[in-house]
């Protein structure tokens, strides 16, 4: 298990869902964190305050906007100004819109590719400069099974989870020599809240159990029939912070259930 006490890490879109767990993996771990991710302000300080009551560590909040670059350079710095350094940087935030290609609103796929894809780059960009000069860093982008294969009716989601591990794999070339790691996971599935949400409306909608919801809908990709849980995203993302994870970069890593095993 990797020991991160005195390291830090930024992790975006970690109010809820996949990257509250890994905020959650990097504190139990020692780390100290910038976290991100819009939400109701309670709900943000009472999250914040459990990180840090929990694990000891201390956690800090930007409000930074993902569509904006400048606020993403300036959550970085929060982070160097506060603990003297980014050495982790999650890129998760994200957003989803369902359409047909020739209707799908230009204002939506401007937001999906900005959000799901450009707000990486600009966490990247602002934190290659600390983490190359120290010669140690991690950086760890969730992409998606959409990053291997597609699905009808997702064009923006899964081009931009396409780029995604495309820039996972130059950015991992550049920062070879220097001790950072670039990786993305790629996760099937996630049993979430948002998706526990939607189980009810698909009974009635198609008028099926929630069994069947849960097998031959939400699972019908999956060949285990489960669904992967956020807390095990966030042990591999943790994994890819240690030292025995030092080689591993440009890797993009399926838990998927066997999605992309056809």
């Amino acid at each position: 298990m990797a020991t991160l006490t005195g390291k830090t890490a930024v992790v975006t879109g970690s109010t809820s869902g996949i990257g509250l767990a890994y905020a959650r993996a990097l504190a139990g771990a020692g780390a100290n964190l910038v976290i991100n991710g819009m939400g109701d302000p309670d709900d943000i300080e009472r999250e914040r305050a459990g990180l840090e009551r929990d694990f000891g560590v201390t956690v800090v909040y930007s409000p930074a906007d993902m569509l904006k670059a400048a606020e993403i350079a300036e959550m970085v710095a929060l982070g160097e100004r506060t603990f003297g350094a980014v050495d982790i940087l999650i890129n998760n935030a994200g957003i989803q819109f369902v359409s047909p290609v020739e209707d799908f609103p230009i204002e939506k796929w401007d937001a999906i590719i900005a959000i799901n894809l450009s707000s990486a780059f600009h966490g990247i960009r602002a934190v290659v400069p600390g983490m190359k000069k120290r010669g140690w860093g991690r950086i760890i982008n969730t992409a998606s099974a959409h990053s291997l294969v597609a699905s009808p009716f997702k064009s923006a989601y899964v081009a931009a989870k396409h780029g995604i591990a495309g820039l996972t794999k130059s950015v991992a070339l550049e920062l070879a020599t220097f001790g950072v790691t670039c990786n993305c996971i790629s996760p099937g599935y996630v049993w979430t809240p948002l998706v526990e949400r939607q189980i009810p409306d698909t009974m009635k909608a198609r008028n099926l159990s929630k069994e069947q919801v849960i097998n031959d809908v939400l699972l019908h990709a999956q060949p285990t029939k489960q669904f992967v849980t956020v807390d095990q995203v966030a042990s591999l993302a943790l994994f890819l912070c240690s030292d025995a994870a030092s080689q591993i970069t440009g890797a993009n890593l399926s838990m998927d259930g066997g999605w992309t095993a056809a």
